[in-house]
């Protein structure tokens, strides 16, 4: 007997639209969180989901025999959030019994007899989210989200991102060797792409990359024979480094 969400709110459960997330918390599980609760509150959307739920988990299975199992709604937020932090089942089994914000969306207050998962459990149900589910509930999410960016089906979209810098070691001389870099990335990947999505005009894409990889190694060369690698070591020893 498998219920998608118990209809019976429990003592000091807080409704899922009333939930607090963080706003100004920069790691990955409050997004997910906030995504899980548009889903909820919006009632058409969320109709369809647990149709869905119903569906596709454990189809040949009498609901109304055996005993409870774990609500499908809680199914959905672990897989949701296994699959988002791309964690394993210990991860996630430790995030179910001790992360006070997911367990709120699974419905648990400060009080209750349901307090803890075995680790089993999580394993087991979150398992039955197949892949074509999880699929049919990422296109829910989509065409959602198409909604409130008030886009027409089939309308372009654009994205915005934020770029950052990370410290690495840079080689030299390093002008050329970044150049090197972007035309060997951006060749390489545009005739990859060219070739999945059948875009004439780049079947020599190799061949150009040889051709700048033959300049890069001249320019190189002629950096070394003008002293300036030699003088580059010299005084990239102090401070610089």
């Amino acid at each position: 007997m498998r219920e998608v969400q118990s209809r019976q709110f429990r003592l000091g459960e807080a409704p899922i639209g009333e939930i607090w997330i963080d706003p100004k918390s920069r790691d990955d599980t409050p997004a997910l969180f906030r995504g899980l609760q548009h889903i909820y509150c919006d009632e058409a959307l969320r109709t369809r989901l647990f149709e869905l739920l119903d569906e596709h988990v454990l189809p040949g299975t009498d609901r109304r025999v055996g005993r409870p199992g774990m609500e499908l709604w809680r199914i959905l937020v672990l897989g949701v959030v296994k699959q988002g932090l791309g964690c394993d089942f210990g991860r996630l089994h430790d995030l179910a019994n001790h992360h006070a914000t997911l367990r709120a969306f699974l419905g648990h207050g400060e009080f209750g007899e349901e307090s803890y998962y075995e680790y089993q459990t999580v394993v087991d149900n979150v398992s039955l989210l197949t892949p074509e589910l999880l699929s049919a509930v990422g296109g829910l999410v989509v065409e959602s989200g198409h909604a409130v960016a008030r886009k027409k089906p089939g309308a372009p979209l654009r994205g915005r991102c934020d770029s950052f810098v990370v410290e690495t070691d840079v080689h030299y001389p390093t002008d050329v060797n970044l150049l090197w870099d972007a035309m060997r990335c951006l060749l390489r990947e545009s005739g990859r792409s060219a070739r999945r999505h059948g875009i004439s005009g780049w079947r020599q894409w190799r061949h150009q990359l040889r051709l700048v990889r033959r300049l890069f190694h001249r320019c190189a060369g002629l950096g070394g024979r003008r002293g300036f690698r030699s003088g580059w070591r010299r005084t990239s020893t102090g401070a610089a480094r």
